[in-house]
């Protein structure tokens, strides 16, 4: 019964995630639905928690000053709606939860940076996702082509009633 729901549960988890710790600096980009369009908004922030990180439930805690108020969002890590995440400063920290960074402000809030290797911690490729995504481009083409042709036997139509109608008109009526 355990290696089912094993099963199902990874069967939802992305390939491959960026590795994200407590302390990162992050840019989290989600894709927001609103009404029939679709935007990707960017999330900038510190992140002050992480938590079930072999889950396919993992989550990330992410923490932002905007208009001098503190602003918290939670994303799932194997989420569709969170395109990518990409680390742009690694801090060292000594906790998991960064419960005292929401009272710090200024330069109380700064954390010591640490050197890392930007390209190997946010050279993640989910492969099945690219694929999908190419996929869902060749369609919309083969889409939009059909609709061209479409398109084009409708005017060839058209054309050809309108040079009836002008041969018609062309002749002289006895």
């Amino acid at each position: 019964m355990d290696s089912i729901v094993r099963e199902i549960s990874n069967g939802y988890k992305k390939s491959a995630v960026v590795d994200v710790r407590s302390g990162d600096t992050v840019k989290v980009h989600q894709k927001i639905r609103e009404g029939n369009k679709e935007r990707v908004q960017i999330f900038q922030g510190l992140v002050i928690k992480t938590s079930n990180k072999a889950s396919h439930t993992s989550r990330i805690v992410v923490r932002r000053i905007a208009s001098g108020i503190g602003v918290e969002k939670s994303f799932l890590l194997h989420s569709p709606l969170v395109l990518k995440i990409e680390v742009t400063k690694r801090s060292k920290v000594r906790r998991n939860y960064l419960t005292y960074m929401r009272e710090r402000t200024g330069k109380a809030a700064r954390l010591s940076n640490v050197d890392f290797d930007k390209r190997a911690v946010n050279d993640v490729r989910d492969l099945d996702a690219e694929k999908a995504e190419a996929e869902a481009k060749a369609a919309a083409a083969a889409e939009a082509e059909a609709k061209a042709a479409e398109k084009a036997a409708e005017d060839a139509e058209l054309k050809a009633k309108q040079d009836a109608v002008a041969a018609s008109h062309e002749q002289p009526s006895e």
